[in-house]
């Protein structure tokens, strides 16, 4: 991220703001809990931006919060570029539709399990492993704008069961912010239970996405990345394959009494 151009806007622009308000990078250091050759480092390119630095320094400088809104742009910029058509219909999505068959969907990860399923990629660095659960946090703030998207996801039982001692706390924890989820009106959280052995979902996962213009695109995940879709062919399958999934799943009540189910039985 830190050749991006939105990397270097970011510098540059703190570097305007700390000398419109007359302060060395010694001063300035000192008001944001950092040694002024830090400060250096940052604005010249040779130390990672860093998200507590940059919050510190919107605090201090009066920003209103420029430096880390620029941030989450770098940090989207940075995105490998197959991903970036996805990310722009996720925003400005008005309806989207989920199927995860092995994990939580993304938009509705915690912390802390958006962390464990990225680390579990071995080959990441603690920074790279940061910098991508903060993009997948950010993503969630679509449900904060003033007319939130609708989302109903569809997520196999298993999935919740997939537990080990380690892992169980991670996982109540997810559990239990599923169902607040699963309670706003926005948002539909359905499970397909384990009796159900075989659908036409197993397949993978999909996503869709309908936008203002009322056309549905979607969006294959897999191990190399991922594929937008936006040929009328194959989202015409893509939607049937969404019926097929959502009328094997619970109701929304059904679905929460057996996500509080299965927290219990961890209890």
């Amino acid at each position: 991220m830190e050749g991006e151009p939105t990397a270097e806007l970011i510098r540059a622009q703190l570097r305007r703001l700390r000398v419109n308000a007359e302060l060395s990078q010694e001063e300035f250091g000192k008001l944001v809990h950092f040694s002024g050759s830090q400060v250096s480092a940052v604005e010249l390119g040779q130390r990672p931006l860093d998200r507590f630095f940059l919050k510190r320094a919107d605090e201090v400088l009066g920003t209103g919060g420029l430096l880390t809104s620029l941030l989450k742009l770098a940090e989207r910029d940075g995105q490998p570029s197959w991903f970036r058509p996805w990310l722009e219909a996720e925003r400005q999505a008005q309806q989207l539709r989920c199927y995860q068959p092995t994990l939580i969907p993304g938009l509705l990860q915690t912390e802390n399990y958006a962390r464990t399923v990225i680390r579990a990629n071995g080959t990441l660095s603690d920074d790279e492993v940061d910098k991508r659960v903060a993009v997948r946090i950010d993503r969630q703030s679509i449900f904060l704008q003033p007319s939130p998207p609708e989302l109903v996801a569809v997520i196999e039982e298993v999935v919740l069961r997939r537990v080990d001692e380690d892992f169980q706390g991670i996982m109540a924890e997810q559990i239990t912010c599923l169902i607040e989820r699963a309670g706003l009106p926005n948002i539909s959280v359905h499970l397909i239970p384990t009796e159900v052995s075989m659908h036409v979902g197993l397949t993978g996962p999909f996503t869709l996405a309908r936008g203002v213009d009322a056309g549905w695109i979607g969006h294959l995940e897999n191990h190399l990345g991922g594929v937008v879709i936006d040929k009328d062919d194959e989202m015409a399958i893509l939607l049937s394959r969404w019926e097929g999934v959502r009328n094997e799943a619970l109701s929304r009540r059904q679905s929460i009494e057996l996500m509080k189910e299965v927290v219990t039985s961890w209890t």
